[in-house]
């Protein structure tokens, strides 16, 4: 899930975090020759380490996001208020932190981006919202939201199918969301977008460009992650009872898509418009299974209910286009599934 600057802030904390499902158990590996999934992609390792455990009295799982904090540790977001601070060597809990609304109620919290004071911005796909939150959990504000994104009767959003994803791109003063799916009246599988711009050294996010992006049929868009240049690495998911997970990762290009913010209804490219570019980096069935097995039918026992990324690193030099990419799945408490942890390694085009 999220992620913060990508080129400046994180050094040795993102190096150490690199590291983090090498000290974690059990973890799988393969040699490296076998790790690959696609050209772009290979996988390292995973790791169930998390899977069906508490700490502190609370189930740790359901995991929807994922950041790297300031201090190079990791920062997961449980979607049933619940924030956790992981060991980037163990991946072991080493503090939670509850959530909420405004009134106390609980939050759907979905996606997680650490801004550069180390406040945490954290949606919920109910309304859906962006909230500011401090270190202790306590709400300090929350972001703007176009009305037609709201869930309805208020807006145009689905129920369940709106902020599944939150990135800070680099230089700190963007920030974009991605809604899971369509709205009501736009075509299905084309979902927004939607940016908020920073002016000035610090201050408030105030609404920005929006941009439609084009789902493969049958998935939805679960994370985003920031990369210069105003690309993003998506991730897309879908389930077929049955069947299995589909995951896929995309790098996609945002630079010549149209502002759609005052486009109602978003039939794909017509009109003039531009949707986001997009390329496959990989499907995940592709990846070796590494020894993994599943609960429930997958069309590869590694795959599970995928919802958070995170980049943890990049390649020592610049020009490769390398990147660390940790994801985890959302075992929704189910017993036939699993909180999982993935290290990628992505190389960019």
């Amino acid at each position: 899930m999220p992620l913060r600057t990508l080129l400046a802030t994180l050094t040795a904390g993102l190096a150490a975090a690199t590291t983090t499902l090498a000290a974690a158990g059990p973890v799988h590996a393969d040699s490296p020759r076998k790790r690959a999934c696609s050209a772009s992609v290979s996988i390292d390792r995973y790791s169930d380490a998390l899977d069906k455990t508490t700490y502190e009295d609370t189930f740790v799982g359901n995991f929807s996001g994922l950041a790297v904090d300031r201090d190079g540790s990791l920062l997961a977001v449980s979607d049933r208020s619940s924030l956790f601070t992981l060991d980037r060597r163990t991946l072991r809990p080493t503090g939670v932190v509850p959530l909420a609304t405004e009134t106390g109620a609980a939050l759907d919290s979905e996606a997680l981006v650490v801004d550069r004071d180390g406040t945490r911005l954290i949606t919920s796909e109910t309304e859906p919202t962006v909230r500011r939150y401090d270190r202790q959990g306590r709400i300090l504000g929350s972001l703007p939201v176009p009305g037609s994104l709201k869930v309805a009767p208020a807006g145009r959003a689905v129920s369940n199918q709106t902020f599944e994803g939150l990135t800070l791109l680099p230089g700190g003063r963007t920030l974009l969301a991605s809604m899971e799916g369509a709205l009501a009246g736009d075509t299905a599988g084309v979902v927004r977008f939607q940016t908020w711009r920073r002016h000035g050294g610090g201050g408030d996010f105030g609404l920005s460009t929006q941009y439609g992006y084009r789902t493969d049929t049958g998935l939805g868009v679960v994370e985003v992650a920031g990369l210069p240049g105003g690309r993003l690495l998506v991730l897309e998911r879908g389930f077929t009872a049955g069947v299995g997970n589909t995951v896929r990762l995309y790098l996609a290009e945002t630079g010549r898509a149209t502002d759609t913010s005052h486009v109602e209804t978003l039939t794909g490219e017509e009109g003039g418009i531009r949707l986001v570019r997009k390329t496959l980096l990989a499907d995940l069935v592709h990846c070796p299974t590494l020894g993994a097995t599943a609960e429930q039918p997958q069309p590869n026992p590694l795959l599970d209910n995928i919802e958070g990324m995170t980049v943890t690193g990049q390649g020592r030099n610049r020009g490769t286009g390398r990147l660390d990419v940790l994801l985890v799945s959302d075992d929704n408490q189910n017993a036939v599934q699993t909180t999982r942890f993935y290290s990628l390694r992505v190389r960019l085009p």
